[in-house]
């Protein structure tokens, strides 16, 4: 008579608290899969894997105390059998080989659903690893000629001259998600990002932004 396989023991690290606490819920419904600890910033996130010893970590970007890169390199250090699963909001190609230079394994952003989020931890508790099709869209762009890129005014990045030359197209928040194939919240929160680095109060003076700086 054979029992149950042994579940795959994973900590969440986000510092959303709605986000991290989503997470434990919707991933330990999954009968093949325990959610052992939840962390907050990047240090809580070590601690909990010295103190649980899982298979793998579920692990954002932008937290504070260490941010994910920062956390994702010690923890290849310190525990270099927890395979770590980026889950994070911005697929910029700067971020994804960041991460996948510190060692981790998957890269996927919160567009992705629970089954995807599930078949990724499992995957890289084996060895392999997933991407999200935008983060594969920024490594091949990244791994593309080798021209000297044109430095972006004002701290911005190339997803958000991207989605600001689109705004300057006259095109909306749901099409822009939806040639990005990306999720409302997600362009919003990209657009929120640029106006506040471009100072612009509204999508008339981001669209004169773009003009001005030859972006539209």
């Amino acid at each position: 008579m054979t029992g149950r396989p042994t579940p795959l023991r994973i900590v969440v690290a986000d510092d959303q608290a709605s986000v991290r606490e989503g997470l434990v819920v919707l991933l330990g419904l999954l009968p093949d899969i325990e959610v052992v600890a939840a962390a907050a910033d990047g240090q809580a996130a070590l601690d909990a894997v010295a103190a649980e010893h899982p298979d793998a970590i579920l692990l954002d970007l932008h937290m504070p105390v260490l941010d994910g890169i920062e956390t994702t390199r010690r923890l290849t250090q310190s525990h270099p059998d927890v395979a770590i699963v980026v889950l994070t909001t911005y697929a910029d190609d700067s971020s994804v080989l960041a991460a996948l230079r510190a060692g981790a394994r998957s890269y996927l952003t919160k567009d992705a659903s629970r089954e995807h989020i599930a078949q990724a931890l499992r995957s890289a508790a084996t060895g392999l690893s997933v991407l999200d099709p935008g983060v594969q869209a920024a490594l091949v762009a990244a791994a593309g000629p080798q021209r000297r890129p044109r430095r972006l005014p004002d701290g911005l990045t190339r997803r958000e001259a991207e989605i600001l030359a689109m705004i300057a197209r006259g095109m909306t928040n749901p099409d822009i998600a939806a040639d990005l194939c990306l999720s409302a919240h997600t362009v919003k929160s990209h657009i929120n990002r640029i106006f506040a680095k471009t100072g612009s109060a509204d999508r008339v003076a981001a669209i004169r932004y773009a003009r001005d700086h030859a972006l539209g």
